[in-house]
């Protein structure tokens, strides 16, 4: 599952359960969309509490999205997550990807007021708590 919201900030994505590679391919076409035109500088927040770690084709999917992100403007992301398997598999994907640098992570298991912690570093460059 997965849903891409407009916010005061650029987006929030969502992505939750187990997600198959053809989802991520939906994920990819209709982000090419939203991002489409786009020319000014943006950031987004990531909720991934619910997913489960990714398979292999549907990690190549999530590298080229989060480059084509960066390439559109993306300045700053951060990413919210439960699991730590989960974690590590993204922070490797995102230096894959090349945005490892401009992309925070919390654990929402341990930091409750996540949603102003993940603002403040996309809108502000605050880091989040570790």
């Amino acid at each position: 599952m997965y849903k891409i919201d407009k916010t005061d900030l650029g987006f929030q994505l969502t992505f939750g359960g187990d997600m198959t590679e053809a989802e991520l391919q939906t994920w990819y076409q209709e982000s090419v969309c939203v991002l489409a035109g786009l020319h000014l500088p943006f950031g987004v927040i990531i909720d991934m509490r619910t997913l489960a770690p990714l398979p292999a084709g549907a990690q190549t999917l999530m590298v080229k999205g989060q480059a084509m992100y960066r390439s559109c403007g993306m300045q700053r992301s951060c990413v919210i997550l439960e699991d730590p398997i989960t974690t590590i598999q993204f922070m490797r994907l995102a230096k894959q990807s090349g945005i490892f640098k401009y992309e925070r992570y919390i654990d929402a298991s341990v930091h409750k007021d996540w949603r102003r912690a993940a603002r403040n570093w996309v809108r502000d460059a605050v880091a989040p708590p570790q």
